[in-house]
């Protein structure tokens, strides 16, 4: 349950006039992104380049996804657990979701849209292209924020050239009578860099503060949800917090939310610049992907970050 602890929420506006780089606004942002992560591991963006109707769109089109046959969704398969079909769960009945890879590409979308729907669906596609280049250029601002603020600017093109994109639409019932587990998704970290949530209006989210204690995250309308993953932590050789967090579901409306996820190809170096005598190394390099499939292997426990025991420095 969350505590009752007055917090005051993250929230950081990405204002034309903030988004200047080299302006005394960009820099006072840019500190303010990388203390939300390190502090608490997330950070409430409010980002107005998703119009009224495409935000509108894209939940009536994920509704549509979601209506489908249970046989038809469990076509969404992949040996990476979390970007395939998800649901039917004892431990989290009300939960279910699926995985778009390559979500800001047309043959990533075209092809989940392939199974879903053999006949087609342009406006679906159109949708999720549309919504996930957006909020993809929401990723990359933080990136490249969080990046200027640590000094490693050098880093960032090659980071963006390695990053790839899995959209997961999720749908979380309401609680009924017949269910006495109202948990959503059960506490987590995430495996990648960033994860975008956003939801309809219906809350749910909570968030483990560093002291432990638990926070509900009330959403304003049209806001984000930026929170940072197991891959950050390494690569940020321990400054960014990968924030525990889960989902409880109360009221009597469903809950739709997207997480759009960015993960790296390849081998991510931690920067020479976040090493220091007071901050010695400590990560190796690491495979994102290798990170995901350490962690699906069930080498760590599903509450923690799986960086320390996937590519951490010992001694």
């Amino acid at each position: 349950m969350a505590s009752q602890t007055l917090f005051e929420l993250p929230i950081i506006h990405f204002s034309k006039e903030i988004l200047k780089p080299n302006t005394s606004s960009w820099i006072a942002a840019c500190q303010e992104v990388r203390h939300a992560l390190e502090e608490y591991g997330f950070f409430v963006a409010i980002y107005d380049k998703i119009s009224s109707e495409l935000d509108k769109k894209v939940f009536d089109v994920v509704q549509e996804l979601f209506d489908l046959p249970t046989k038809t969704k469990a076509r969404n398969t992949s040996d990476l657990t979390f970007y395939g079909y998800v649901g039917q769960l004892p431990h989290a009945p009300l939960h279910e979701s699926m995985g778009i890879p390559d979500a800001t590409t047309v043959d990533g979308v075209q092809r989940f849209a392939d199974l879903m729907w053999p006949s087609g669906n342009p406006q679906f596609c159109e949708t999720i292209i549309s919504y996930a280049r957006v909020v993809s250029e929401l990723e990359q601002m933080v990136d490249k924020m969080v990046f200027e603020s640590y000094g490693t600017q050098k880093h960032y093109e090659s980071h963006v050239e390695s990053t790839t994109y899995l959209l997961r639409p999720i749908k979380y019932s309401a609680p009924d009578n017949n269910i006495s587990n109202n948990i959503g998704t059960n506490i987590h970290t995430d495996k990648g860099f960033l994860a975008i949530l956003h939801q309809n209006e219906v809350n749910g989210l909570e968030v483990q503060l560093r002291n432990g204690e638990w926070i509900s995250v009330e959403v304003p309308p049209s806001s984000f949800v930026v929170m940072s993953g197991d891959a950050y932590q390494a690569w940020s050789n321990g400054r960014i917090h990968a924030a525990k967090h889960q989902v409880i579901m109360k009221g009597e409306k469903a809950r739709y939310s997207l997480a759009l996820f960015s993960f790296n190809h390849g081998t991510t170096n931690i920067p020479e610049e976040l090493v220091d005598s007071d901050h010695p190394l400590q990560f190796s390099p690491f495979d994102n992907f290798g990170l995901a499939r350490f962690y699906l292997s069930g080498a760590t426990q599903m509450t923690e970050s799986s960086a320390k025991a996937y590519c951490g420095v010992s001694g």
